[in-house]
């Protein structure tokens, strides 16, 4: 949606044909894992039957309808498993290649030919054949039948992967999973459950221990200007990420396209807010970089065919001031989108940077802040504006041009606003969710700052008694 695409923006509430079936397919198969598939009711049964149908066009067909069928029986094996999860992967990467397809219509932006391919080889097959066969229980069981038990069956596995680089990714996603799990026992006394959430983890911890699944391979080198958007910022009570989304210029002359370069850090749960900053810093100059307003000049830093930076500061040097609000109207619309590997191919990692102006924004009663764009209306997702830095909802709201990131969420397009232009005292200022990124002098951010170093000097005061114990 960049400046000229206003008069577009239909195509973004319009009814995709087949959606709605195919996210049913999979809403039905997600109610079965609550119950579990040791000895299936005819309810699931049927559902069972209903994602093979939806599949039943596809390559998977056959290997889905016997998985479906031994399923049903109570007679299934850990490839029948895995092939249901597939089914369900497929289905959801459908969904988000018709979303794609729509956010390109209206965006206006070069459609990718290529696709990426599926990593292969083998990496340690007795810890992942572990992994696989602890899913596969939990399966059977169902979210109702979980208990510490069965849940902490998974700690010896993922003790196992962490040290190996090449099986963090699924050793990560089944640390994560199973404490979501050990945070729910006993599934019996549960009145309600994350069935779609808990669904994809599953299905996708389990595609991720086949043999190679979880290789990220870097497909070339990037050598050219990287110009940032903006910073979207991910906390977690033990975690944080900063993922820069940025266009990259190539030095060769040839088409602009967009590109991310993500860093995380662990974290204590008492450092938050602009806090974070600090712990993030060090890893990457591209977040300074972002908050000055600057470009970054590449050499040879390694890139996936997914778009990914691998981010190294060995390969990048600072640039010329830039303005990021410049850089959406001139350039975003042209840049090209990188393809999506086949396993995250799902409607909800679709982060989509966009240009947005000429808009009108209202609140209702319950705070609920809403763009209308040429008749359509779009949600604007507050919860995902960080607290590190001075961008607000009220910001927002006065605000006359954006720049964010469409998502699709609850069967309808949103938008994650990165920055916005506004006017504060008749003067036009643009204000950036990671402004604060590399610093700054801003009052707020300043005291922020300073909490969190005092916070991080006891706990490191803390940490130096029990070593000294």
């Amino acid at each position: 949606m960049a400046t000229s695409a206003g008069d577009r923006a239909d195509p973004l509430v319009e009814t995709v044909a087949g959606l709605d079936e195919a996210l049913a397919a999979v809403d039905a198969f997600d109610e079965v894992l609550v119950a579990g598939l040791l000895r299936p009711r005819p309810a699931q049964a049927a559902a069972l039957s209903g994602l093979a149908d939806a599949v039943a066009g596809s390559p998977l067909a056959a290997r889905v309808a016997e998985a479906a069928e031994k399923t049903a029986a109570g007679a299934a094996g850990e490839d029948h498993f895995v092939a249901l999860a597939a089914a369900r992967t497929a289905l959801l990467g459908s969904v988000h290649d018709a979303l794609t397809t729509r956010v390109e219509e209206v965006t206006g932006r070069p459609s990718v030919e290529e696709s990426v391919p599926a990593p292969g080889g083998a990496q340690a097959p007795n810890l992942l054949a572990a992994a696989r066969s602890w899913l596969c229980d939990l399966a059977r069981a169902g979210w109702q039948g979980i208990d510490h038990e069965l849940v902490s069956a998974s700690a010896p596995v993922v003790s196992a992967m962490l040290p190996d680089p090449a099986l963090r990714r699924p050793a990560t996603l089944l640390d994560g999973f199973a404490a979501e799990l050990a945070a729910s026992c006993p599934g019996a006394t549960l009145e309600r459950f994350p069935v779609r959430r808990w669904a994809d983890l599953w299905s996708r911890a389990l595609l991720l221990t086949l043999p190679g699944a979880a290789e990220v391979p870097v497909t070339g080198t990037a050598t050219g200007r990287l110009l940032p958007l903006g910073v979207d910022l991910h906390e977690h009570a033990t975690a944080v990420q900063a993922q820069v989304h940025a266009v990259f210029e190539p030095a060769d002359g040839t088409a602009p396209r967009l590109v991310r370069a993500g860093v995380s850090a662990p974290k204590p749960d008492t450092i938050v807010g602009a806090g974070l900053w600090q712990l993030l810093r060090p890893h990457m100059s591209l977040l300074a970089a972002a908050g000055e307003g600057r470009s970054m000049d590449l050499a040879d830093m390694p890139v996936t065919a997914e778009g990914d930076l691998i981010w190294s500061d060995a390969y990048a040097r600072p640039g010329e001031a830039v303005d990021a609000f410049a850089t959406a109207r001139v350039a975003l619309s042209a840049a090209s989108a990188p393809a999506a590997a086949p396993l995250d191919r799902h409607p909800a990692r679709i982060a989509a940077p966009v240009f947005l102006e000429g808009y009108a924004t209202r609140t209702d009663d319950e705070g609920a802040l809403t763009l209308t764009i040429a008749g359509a209306d779009f949600a604007v997702d507050a919860d995902r504006i960080p607290t590190a830095g001075p961008l607000t909802p009220e910001a927002v709201a006065t605000s006359n041009a954006c720049i964010g990131l469409l998502r699709w969420d609850a069967g309808t397009f949103t938008v994650q606003p990165l920055a916005v232009e506004t006017t504060v005292r008749k003067k036009a200022v643009a204000v950036h969710a990671g402004a604060w990124a590399g610093g700054t002098a801003d009052k707020a951010g300043v005291k922020a700052e300073k909490a969190a170093t005092d916070a991080a000097a006891v706990l490191r005061e803390r940490a130096g008694r029990l070593l000294r114990k």
